[in-house]
């Protein structure tokens, strides 16, 4: 931890605000505001989940309502959808951005309307791995069919779209400081909004809902939702390295590509347009199914028996080492000997239209998604991997492939 987020936290302790609101939490939405191009609101939130679930709520999403989103994502991008009593209507990915189809969007809203009678009530494109998604033409067709766009720009803090910071071109934005994040506030997030108006109706819903007695009266249900302040004296610590913490990951970005450039089989996912400028949150690479590893005739052979993905000792065991939906053997082979050569990688995202638990959902795939989870992988990326743990962690997949 830095002297300056130190010096906030302290700050809180010694004037008492060790609660969800004070100077530190006007502090980091007036940075995160300035950062972001100042012409958005900010309210500063618990996680970037809650943002997603407060942006769709002020959309008007409820019971019965539809909301078309990314299927190539984490499931923080459609569990609040089902928080409202909406239903996901899932939608593939283009190859170059890995992020939504603009065009398969498209044709999902028209089918959506001609099916139930009514268009979706809200669009949530997401910016996988800090990739930019199109929003220009994202933007184009949702302004044409008259529907709001919450952007899940979590992955993406600092990522630009022709120059302007991800999540402040539609309705909503959503940010995450989560602990994997550009910046953390440990736990944390945030949601952008246009109008002074709209923050407050925000901060209304996200403290409960309460009305302006001088004893607590609700007349709509509201959320324990807002950050801590200190949290956000993390996070305000965190704003004075943000920029040199993007401009790590784009080194690590080039670093790989450097590195891997003479490996047949293997690519590093980059930004796709002129337009597009990644933060390169996740660095990922595709691996080739004819790119043999070493032991991966033993991939699958047991099940995961410890908790996986941060989930801080907490594991739903599984019953069988397979699903219908995985990555190729050779993936899964190189995952483990990174694991054992002390490496975290993870597949990516597997998409949300193959979850058993969104297998009723509506989906509009294309096969970009499901064939990218098949051979892809994420690389370490945060701003302690250093040059040489680039260079230990790409020799050790060299020295994985038979050759």
């Amino acid at each position: 931890m830095s002297g300056k987020e130190q010096q906030y936290i302290q700050e809180a302790f010694d004037t008492n605000w060790v609660v969800p609101l004070g100077p530190n939490v006007n502090g980091f939405e007036e940075d995160l505001k300035t950062f972001c191009g100042g012409e958005n609101e900010v309210v500063a939130l618990c996680s970037g989940t809650a943002a997603v679930h407060l942006g769709l709520l002020a959309c008007g999403v409820g019971p019965g309502d539809e909301v078309i989103v990314q299927t190539f994502t984490f499931c923080a991008s459609s569990h609040p959808i089902t928080y409202l009593g909406a239903k996901p209507v899932f939608v593939d990915s283009e190859k170059d951005s890995w992020n939504i189809d603009p065009d398969l969007m498209e044709e999902a809203i028209k089918d959506r309307i001609t099916k139930t009678g009514k268009k979706p009530k809200a669009i949530v494109p997401v910016a996988l791995y800090g990739m930019p998604y199109k929003i220009d033409r994202i933007m184009e067709i949702a302004d044409r069919y008259g529907i709001p766009v919450v952007e899940d720009a979590a992955e993406g803090f600092g990522s630009r779209y022709c120059g302007k910071v991800l999540g402040t071109f539609g309705k909503f934005g959503v940010l995450s400081f989560n602990g994997n994040k550009m910046i953390t506030t440990s736990g944390g997030g945030a949601l952008l909004c246009k109008e002074p108006e709209m923050k407050q109706t925000i901060m209304w819903y996200a403290t409960q809902a309460r009305e302006a007695y001088p004893y607590y009266q609700h007349e709509a249900i509201g959320y324990n939702y807002r950050l801590s302040n200190i949290c956000a004296g993390i996070g305000r610590g965190q704003m004075t390295v943000v920029d040199d913490h993007i401009a790590h990951h784009k080194h690590v970005y080039k670093l790989y590509c450097q590195l891997f450039k003479d490996v047949d089989g293997i690519e590093v996912h980059g930004n796709p347009t002129p337009e597009s400028d990644s933060n390169f949150w996740l660095n990922t690479i595709t691996i080739d199914p004819s790119l043999h590893i070493k032991g991966e005739e033993n991939a699958y052979h047991d099940t995961v028996k410890g908790a996986v993905g941060g989930a801080a000792g907490v594991v739903h065991a599984s019953s069988t080492p397979h699903t219908d939906c995985e990555p190729n053997n050779n993936v899964e082979a190189l995952r483990v000997i990174l694991d054992a050569a002390g490496i975290e990688a993870r597949p990516l995202w597997k998409p949300m239209h193959k979850q058993p638990v969104y297998k009723d959902a509506a989906a509009y795939v294309n096969g970009v998604s499901e064939s990218l989870f098949k051979v892809g992988m994420c690389l370490p990326s945060g701003p302690y991997v250093s040059d040489d743990d680039v260079k230990y962690i790409v020799e050790t997949i060299k020295d994985s492939i038979i050759r």
